[in-house]
């Protein structure tokens, strides 16, 4: 079983390092590529934060501190599959999940870690500035823009996949026209969604007394046993 779940970190490693690669190198800042047109596309961009964006401010004691917090939030999230891994009858859906969650997490940490030191900053490109605590740009004397701090911990995500689908125009509460979901994400960020949502529709499963496959089998034969009609002797 814990080969299993190593291969299917590895697995989604891989592909989201791989995929990111990819369009660092193949495509251009906000360059865009329609896969299934009027529904899904590639958009590069780069964001500072976390799934979908997500910050805890700008600067680099922000970035810092989102990357520990995420970087802890690993740690746990191992402890946690080695702890479940140790349990003799846990659901391996849960195993697999929880996988699926240590693997985005670690995915996009990857990106902080270590993409400043493969990739100078491009000075022309925006998520390369500098923000300060009101989320505007920071120039210099000169009025360029400050490039943000970079280093170990200070990369940023690289984000290249978008739903393009729009409401209809008959929607309501002003959302005609408007993208179903506008966000921009990466693999890892499915990995995420995908095995907390697991977790989330099967939530009675995983975490019922007596959570194993084997015991929902056991229970199932006996089920099966208790409805068949008595022997005549």
């Amino acid at each position: 079983m814990g080969k299993k779940v190593v291969l299917l970190i590895l697995g989604v490693l891989i592909i989201d390092q791989i995929v990111k690669i990819w369009v660092k190198t193949q495509m251009a800042p906000h360059e865009q590529i329609s896969v299934v047109d009027g529904f899904f596309q590639l958009y590069y961009i780069e964001n500072r934060g976390m799934a979908f964006g997500t910050t805890l401010g700008s600067g680099a004691m922000a970035k810092y501190a989102l990357s520990i917090f995420r970087l802890v939030a690993i740690i746990g999230i191992a402890y946690y599959i080695f702890k479940l891994l140790k349990e003799r009858n846990m659901h391996r859906g849960l195993i697999y999940s929880v996988g699926l969650i240590f693997a985005g997490a670690t995915g996009n940490l990857i990106d902080g870690m270590i993409y400043d030191f493969i990739w100078e900053l491009d000075p022309d490109i925006s998520w390369n500035w500098a923000l300060d605590g009101n989320n505007s740009w920071v120039v210099d004397p000169t009025g360029n823009p400050e490039l943000r701090p970079h280093g170990f911990l200070l990369g940023s995500v690289v984000d290249m996949f978008q739903f393009t689908a729009t409401w209809p125009s008959w929607m309501p509460f002003d959302l005609g026209g408007k993208e179903i979901f506008a966000a921009i994400w990466n693999v890892a960020d499915a990995s995420i969604t995908v095995g907390v949502g697991i977790i989330i529709v099967r939530y009675r499963t995983f975490f019922r007394k007596g959570n194993s496959e084997e015991t929902d089998t056991t229970s199932d034969q006996t089920s099966s046993q208790e409805d068949q009609p008595p022997i005549a002797h």
